[in-house]
């Protein structure tokens, strides 16, 4: 296209956006009017509720007398208390997310047999299909590694022998190899994006044997194969505390809702990763380390809690930092006094943090944390309780491990690959299975058609 036809279509599609503008604004009042729950919420904030789950509870608050009550948050996967969980595993030195993965999608906890299977199972299915990463990834890099995910697990389809089974080995077949493969993808997409965006060497490793999802996401994303059980053991707990959320989740809910069209599992796990994207969900750590970036740079003294409240009330106010008013890793839908991920990682983060010499940037974040309650309460009025959520944390945990912020997301993505298998899995098989369905009231009012010589 010439440069002349795209300044016409450029000029085009702006009046477009007018007209979409004139014709499309919804009045807010319809919203009260018709007793919408807007992002399916209730006045006071809970969910609608819009189904049953056995895979996990989130716990945030309890009601008492119609009333929200916050209590100190808990996450618990298949009736076990994740803090327990973790704690098991690690008292005994064990990497846990095969484990915690054998746990969410059969509902119990496996024997030691059983688990040594389950790790060989996995390992098996490690190995991409023939020519996929020449065909699939390469062959068209992606500046953002989620989108490569979300295509390339839709290509899987093409190469599934039965894609539109939905017999339940079929479906249980396809989720391991899923849980297995995306690291693989993952790292792929990375690299080759890393060739084709940053002009880096490209650099594909074959996941090994015998080791675990952690220690080959890290064997394969780093150009000399080097990790420590330091750094695999904590990306294992990473993807552990990440494995699920709950079916009402963004994603988890967007899997669900696909699932029970009857699709097959490739479209609606592809759709979850679509989900676990946007900034307001999965895409959330990366916002944290970029408005991160904007706080080391605008405060001069990290130690300083009056120019850090200065600084969080010009984000607040949309004067600095991306200009949202948020900030990024306080608050969450469900927990009220503390976010049980954030507490776990922070723990680590702190150990990993005086080791690696970043103790003063962790006392930032921890400063943040601190003071944005009153920050709120200050700027916005806002008398909430408000803690950090996982997403303060994660980021920084990566970063310290010299993980790229680029894998941020893509590696949330691969924990949660678990619980979006265990949701479809569950939303197919549930009894009195129905296509999910919400209504949407029409306020558009009736007009009668214009030929198109009468239309001005």
């Amino acid at each position: 296209m010439q440069n002349a036809d795209k300044d016409a279509s450029m000029d085009f599609i702006t009046s477009l956006c007018g007209e979409y503008q004139k014709h499309n604004r919804i009045d807010p009042v319809y919203y009260e009017k018709y007793d919408v729950k807007r992002g399916l919420r209730n006045a006071d904030g809970t969910g609608v509720m819009a189904g049953v789950t056995q895979i996990c509870n989130v716990l945030g608050y309890y009601v008492q007398d119609g009333e929200r009550v916050p209590m100190p948050g808990k996450l618990v996967y298949r009736g076990i208390d994740v803090e327990e969980l973790i704690g098991g595993f690690m008292r005994e030195g064990r990497f846990g997310f095969e484990e915690t993965a054998y746990l969410l999608l059969f509902g119990a906890l496996p024997t030691r047999e059983q688990l040594s299977m389950f790790q060989q199972l996995l390992s098996g299915y490690h190995t991409l299909p023939h020519m996929f990463t020449e065909d699939m990834i390469l062959k068209a890099p992606s500046p953002d590694v989620m989108n490569k995910l979300g295509r390339a697990v839709l290509a899987l389809y093409s190469y599934d022998e039965r894609p539109d089974d939905l017999s339940l080995d079929n479906q249980l077949q396809q989720a391991i190899q899923l849980i297995a493969r995306v690291p693989v993808i993952a790292a792929h997409a990375f690299a080759v994006k890393r060739h084709y965006y940053d002009n880096e060497s490209l650099y594909l490793h074959r996941p090994q044997p015998g080791l675990s999802v952690a220690e080959n996401f890290l064997y394969s994303v780093r150009h000399d194969n080097h990790f420590t059980d330091q750094e695999a053991k904590l990306l294992d707990l990473c993807l552990v505390l990440h494995a699920d959320h709950g079916g009402g989740n963004n994603s988890a809910f967007s899997c669900r809702v696909l699932s029970s069209s009857g699709t097959d599992l490739y479209a609606a796990i592809s759709a979850a990763i679509g989900s676990l994207k946007g900034p307001r969900h999965g895409g959330a750590n990366k916002k944290v380390m970029e408005m991160f970036g904007h706080i080391e740079a605008g405060v001069k003294d990290w130690k300083d809690d009056d120019e850090i409240r200065a600084f969080l009330g010009r984000l607040l106010r949309k004067e600095a930092g991306d200009k949202s008013g948020l900030i990024y890793g306080m608050g969450h839908a469900i927990y009220t006094l503390s976010d049980p991920r954030a507490v776990i990682l922070k723990k680590f983060a702190k150990e990993l943090a005086s080791s690696k010499g970043m103790l003063d940037e962790f006392e930032l974040f921890e400063s943040v944390e601190r003071l944005t309650p009153e920050v709120l309460l200050s700027v916005k009025g806002e008398d909430k309780v408000v803690c950090a959520n996982v997403d303060m944390f994660s980021g920084l945990v990566y970063k310290m491990m010299g993980i790229p912020v680029e894998l941020y997301t893509p590696l949330f993505a691969v924990a949660r690959m678990v619980g979006w298998c265990a949701h479809r899995i569950e939303e197919v098989y549930q009894p009195g299975n129905r296509i999910i369905r919400p209504a949407y009231k029409a306020v558009a009012p009736m007009r009668t058609f214009v030929p198109l010589a009468d239309r001005v």
